[in-house]
């Protein structure tokens, strides 16, 4: 039974330079924490991620959805966890500050991935194991399908889940080999064009055979020099992708889009608002075949399924610290593989959490295993710090999900 809950305020300033994008210049690595504490002395950690400033409001809204679970039994709780985030994602109060957006949502995330990890402690499994040995039926269990019915049903869910088992044995493979990764922290936006010549014969001597570039300058042509220079360094037979962080106008994407084709990057990520569904439509058109990646800042499961429904995105980044926790990135995920779309999480959370979730995604639904983001600056802080070996994430074994930070 949750019998205490702690909500902590936890930052961390990070290297000059490191994390920088074209719109966040100066960020504070940040987690919003909910700790679940049991009967039997079982921690429950989850955590939401900002950039410093307001993470004491979604710790505010996080002890509000916690208080709720005092006296709950947590297998109790996520034999029909779908109930319960419907409930606390439809509070009437909070639910007038989002819906299912900001503030309140990315609290909920920090508890909701905390009943995650208790529940997985609880069993003395890594989140990825508990997940994958769930039955269709109880992983549906723990989700919310409401406003989702115009394309995935309970029962057409139930059925997806059902129609993936064939192979999960064979997919099973993956925990001995390792799931492959891809490296952000390359091409900072703050990197001199040296450091990201630099940073990229790095990454590429480690094994890694996908890397990420921030672009969005005030000039384009150095978002174009910079992007030569990566696939330089790169060549031919690497992934590179480029990441506006939302800084362009839908004009601006078209045009430099256009031109950063040139140096055949894999993905296009945020190129503009997250919001704006028929932009990124226009210009999924517009660049096609080069395609777009989106995710970071988007929300919801609603919002995804207008983004799938319009064909505007190549590649879906959920974040579960920023949609509401494992159970929206779950169904999320059905929703990605019912149109056989891949799922490549953004990483705010340094991985800890999602290399459980894309094992998950990959054994239990057969999502293609594309890689996983790997940005390293704050594993010192973690008790089980991801571990990445050879451009290869590990298998975590640990009970829980790799997200408890040290004292």
């Amino acid at each position: 039974m949750i019998k205490k809950i702690q909500i902590r305020d936890a930052r961390f300033p990070l290297a000059p330079g490191a994390g920088s994008d074209a719109i966040h210049r100066d960020p504070i690595y940040s987690y919003a924490v909910t700790s679940l504490i049991d009967d039997s002395g079982l921690v429950g950690t989850g955590f939401a991620f900002t950039l410093g400033e307001g993470n004491d409001l979604v710790c505010k809204a996080a002890e509000f959805y916690a208080e709720q679970l005092k006296g709950r039994d947590i297998e109790e709780l996520m034999s029909d966890f779908g109930a319960v985030f419907h409930a606390l994602s439809n509070e009437q109060q909070f639910r007038w500050l989002g819906p299912h957006k900001g503030v309140v949502h990315l609290a909920l995330a920090s508890v909701t991935n905390a009943c995650y990890d208790l529940w997985a402690k609880k069993r003395g499994l890594p989140l990825w194991k508990l997940l994958t040995e769930l039955s269709p039926q109880e992983i549906l269990n723990t989700l919310d399908l409401s406003y989702l019915e115009d394309e995935l049903t309970a029962e057409q869910a139930l059925q997806l889940l059902t129609d993936n088992q064939t192979g999960k044995e064979d997919r099973q493979k993956i925990t001995t080999v390792g799931y492959p990764g891809y490296d952000t922290s390359i091409g900072w936006f703050n990197y001199s064009d040296e450091k990201v010549r630099e940073n990229c014969k790095k990454a590429i001597a480690e094994g890694f055979t996908a890397m990420k570039l921030k672009v969005g300058s005030a000039d384009p042509q150095r978002d174009i020099r910079r992007a030569h220079i990566v696939r330089e360094v790169a060549a031919d037979a690497v992934k590179v992708m480029l990441d506006a962080n939302q800084q362009w106008t839908l004009p601006q994407a078209l045009k430099i889009c256009k031109e950063l084709q040139g140096m055949n990057p894999y993905w296009i990520e945020e190129p503009t608002h997250p919001d704006d569904i028929l932009a990124h439509k226009t210009l999924a058109d517009a660049i096609a075949p080069t395609k777009l990646a989106l995710g970071e800042h988007v929300p919801n499961r609603i919002i995804f399924k207008n983004y799938l429904q319009t064909g505007s995105a190549g590649f879906i980044q959920a974040d579960a610290v920023r949609v509401g926790g494992v159970s929206e990135f779950i169904t999320i995920s059905l929703l990605c593989r019912k149109y056989n779309v891949p799922v490549v999480p953004h990483v705010g959370d340094m991985g800890q959490l999602h290399q459980h979730l894309v094992l998950f995604n990959h054994i239990s639904m057969g999502h293609e295993a594309l890689f996983l983001e790997h940005i390293p600056h704050l594993q010192k802080h973690f008790v089980n710090p991801v571990r990445v070996e050879g451009a290869v994430y590990k298998t975590p074994m640990e009970p829980g999900s790799s997200c408890d930070l040290k004292d």
